[in-house]
């Protein structure tokens, strides 16, 4: 399996060249390729990269606006995000839902519920191709199921909003925002995952002193005996 970073930014107003397209991933496997999420920066953009499907993590625009104009292979959201989605000239609509394992052509994905936003709620996606599995969930507070959700995951793709302060609200009875890296990476000790890619990078990595701010993080996973790689737009990582 083969994961290439198409883009690596939050939606946030800094950008830098490692860190200049909206959050997207480009997962490869055999003759299969799959990109998650399409957010605005790609609006227009004719560059699909030979995609075979398109899975959408949520409909908030860094993630799905790139999708207004339609998209040239299936697009796979849940009905909370074609709710959202429903004006978007997508010819091919599937729904992906929760908990229901679906397998088109080399890959199998699974959605599972994660909380992020009440207006634009969110999903992670389990990947298995082969003999290796990713979890993707570039935007979240909590995972339901976190459990099922990692486990036997070789890397665990998360969200890099904040570094150690979380970034949470209450709303009625839901948690909208952002959990920390520092947090993410206590999952990926407690679910035993040996590697964390932050991906969704907020303004302390884009628009900080980025080395400075990832000996940080790499201090903190150091502390829980995980592997933790900040990615770049354009990263590519084969997991073997």
């Amino acid at each position: 399996m083969k994961l290439t970073f198409l883009g690596t930014r939050g939606y946030i107003d800094p950008r830098t060249e490692r860190h200049g397209m909206q959050a997207s991933c480009l997962v490869s496997y055999k003759r299969t390729k799959f990109i998650l999420d399409r957010g605005e920066d790609w609006l227009g953009n004719d560059a699909w990269f030979g995609a075979d499907a398109i899975l959408v993590t949520h409909a908030h625009p860094d993630h799905s606006w790139g999708l207004k104009r339609g998209a040239p292979c299936p697009v796979y959201a849940t009905e909370d995000s074609w709710g959202v989605m429903k004006n978007f000239k997508i010819e091919e609509p599937r729904l992906a839902s929760i908990r229901k394992p679906v397998t088109f052509k080399d890959i199998t994905f699974e959605a599972f519920k994660v909380e992020h936003s009440t207006r634009a709620p969110a999903v992670g996606y389990r990947l298995t191709a082969g003999r290796h599995s990713v979890f993707y969930a570039p935007d979240l507070v909590y995972i339901y199921d976190r459990a099922e959700a990692l486990r036997g995951v070789d890397a665990y793709v998360g969200d890099g909003a904040t570094v150690a302060r979380p970034m949470v609200r209450k709303r009625d009875d839901s948690l909208i925002g952002h959990v920390p890296i520092r947090t993410e990476l206590t999952w990926c000790q407690k679910e035993g995952v040996p590697l964390m890619i932050v991906t969704h990078c907020g303004a302390q990595i884009v628009g900080g002193d980025e080395p400075a701010v990832i000996a940080r993080i790499e201090g903190f996973a150091e502390e829980r005996g995980v592997r933790v790689i900040v990615a770049y737009d354009g990263m590519e990582m084969v997991l073997r």
